[in-house]
């Protein structure tokens, strides 16, 4: 027996849509107002947006308990899984000694923590977001910077902000694939029009993160290495993005900003090249491919599980097909119907968890770990031990991330979550003003701009052609602003805090982005706001 969503519950769609945002709404307190840990807060949430759904949309019981089950099982598979391998590679870094020669070979470049920062925090954590996205970036760059030295919880909430610039076209430009199935645009086409703004905000970030670690005296201070990154990395995104597609832009920009950095901070080097040969000296190149190897050896997996020769072995028919298994999910799957206005016709929600075992990201990231392993010499019980200790330091986070998507899953299955977004489409001229902030409640409820434009995708493309705006401007807001949001999304907050051991105090990191994550949405609001009265 199926049931059909209702998005007006109240007969008042501005009522239903304040009763679908009270859970958002006592997330944001719990953490922010009320200091919540965590996983009590996302607990929480998820008891309040089921209560919801039962008494209010008349949710069915079993439908609601199995959205609930579908995204505890969605955070343990992929995402925890990613995450896991993530720290574990991290770990066997630090324990076979190999992260020190990191440390040094960062600091034969600069003693700076700054600069420091530009180098790990935004562009490293950029090419691992276009290569293996989905949490992973955060953990690894968060837990380097930590190693060097950073306070955890400024390192995990600067790693978040850093993510921005990379976030819309992450493993391998996912979101943008995405957006274009839901539109029926093609994907470079999107990918074209993100062009005309998001590397000006990339070009913001660099400033915006010096800023925030010691002010405008900081800036002043650094200002010539922050501007070769902002430089190198936007013009460069720009390009990709706009003459390329949207695969690689965050793999190009963040090489080209890298060696553009390097080299200018080599050539600036000479006044203090004594110095920095006294403290580094002694490292060889083979001793830095050695120290870096860990991350060498995931970016080569990675980029094999990205080739599409690869993608092919696993697609229906392909040779190693049969390792993905998919579960379609116990009275869930298409047992919920999609309505208008969200979709044109009657849809039946799909909700199959696909269990990829050898294709998924995870695995290569596990593979990595376990060459890393072998590679420096780590013994197998000492690694079975280096495991066990990346268990035992996130099964908490963990625990959020299954709590916080059982909430987004049941507000998404409910209704809850499109009532919200029906709401924002009635403010007619005015949406594409408004058209962001549904990528960016996207990303809150989901975890990732994949998602989020998935959720929204179809409902902006039906609005643009209901008030006569350029479907393409709508849907590249909805990428945009789901991407500002990427730093306070629930599960991203509780994967840094994972990583760099603060489990417990997420409504810190909370804190610490919410207002950069804010401001940043209004820009992006702006500028789709304009392009809709250009375009």
């Amino acid at each position: 027996m199926t049931w059909t969503q209702v998005y007006n519950p109240a007969d008042n769609i501005w009522l239903s849509a304040v009763f679908a945002a009270l859970p958002v709404i006592f997330f944001f307190l719990s953490l922010t107002l009320f200091k919540i840990k965590g996983h009590l807060a996302a607990f929480y949430t998820l008891l309040l947006s089921v209560a919801i759904a039962l008494l209010f949309y008349h949710m069915p019981v079993k439908m609601a308990v199995g959205a609930a089950g579908f995204g505890a099982a969605y955070a343990i598979w992929p995402i925890a899984y990613i995450v896991i391998g993530a720290v574990f590679l991290y770990k066997i870094t630090v324990k076979s000694g190999q992260f020190e020669v990191i440390r040094q070979s960062i600091v034969s470049l600069t003693d700076d923590p700054r600069v420091q920062m530009l180098l790990v925090g935004f562009i490293f954590n950029s090419f691992l977001e276009g290569a293996a996205g989905f949490g992973a970036p955060i953990a690894i760059t968060a837990a380097l910077l930590v190693g060097l030295g950073f306070d955890p919880i400024k390192a995990a909430g600067l790693c978040l902000i850093a993510n921005v610039a990379p976030g819309s076209f992450g493993a391998i430009g996912i979101p943008i694939v995405v957006a274009g199935q839901v539109s029926g645009l093609a994907p470079d086409v999107i990918s074209a029009h993100l062009a005309t703004f998001m590397p000006f905000v990339s070009f913001m970030i660099p400033f915006l993160l010096i800023s925030i670690m010691s002010g405008l005296k900081g800036i002043k201070e650094v200002w010539r290495p922050t501007l070769v990154t902002a430089i190198a990395y936007s013009f460069t995104q720009f390009l990709t993005i706009r003459f390329i597609g949207p695969e690689l832009p965050d793999i190009t920009s963040a090489i080209v900003s890298l060696i553009v950095l390097a080299c200018y901070l080599k050539m600036s080097q000479k006044k203090q090249q004594a110095a920095h040969h006294a403290s580094t000296g002694n490292l060889s190149f083979g001793k830095i491919i050695k120290g870096w190897s860990p991350f060498i050896i995931l970016t080569v997996f990675v980029m094999i599980w990205c080739l599409d020769a690869f993608k092919q072995l696993f697609a229906a028919g392909g040779m190693l097909s049969w390792t993905t298994v998919s579960v379609p999910f116990p009275w869930l799957n298409n047992f919920v119907v999609k309505a208008a206005p969200l979709v044109t016709h009657p849809t039946p929600y799909a909700a199959v968890l696909k269990l990829d075992l050898i294709s998924a990201t995870g695995t290569a990231i596990l593979l990595s770990c376990v060459v890393a392993a072998v590679s420096l010499k780590v013994h197998f019980r000492t690694g079975l031990g280096i495991f066990a200790e990346t268990l035992k330091e996130l099964y908490k986070p963990i625990l959020t991330i299954m709590l916080v998507l059982s909430f987004a899953f049941v507000s998404n299955y409910s209704g809850q979550s499109s009532t919200m977004g029906i709401a924002l489409a009635r403010t007619a001229q005015y949406f594409p003003m408004f058209s962001p902030v549904l990528g960016w409640l996207g990303v809150f409820l989901t975890g990732s701009v994949v998602s989020a434009n998935a959720l929204f995708g179809g409902l902006q493309e039906i609005t643009a052609n209901q008030i006569g705006v350029l479907p393409l401007v709508l849907i590249a807001a909805n990428v945009g602003g789901g991407t500002m949001e990427k730093m306070l999304s629930p599960q991203s907050i509780a994967i840094a805090a994972g990583a760099v051991g603060i489990a417990g105090k997420e409504s810190s990191l909370f804190r610490f982005t919410i207002k950069y994550s804010v401001v940043l949405l209004v820009i992006i609001c702006a500028v789709a706001f304009v392009q809709s009265l250009i375009y």
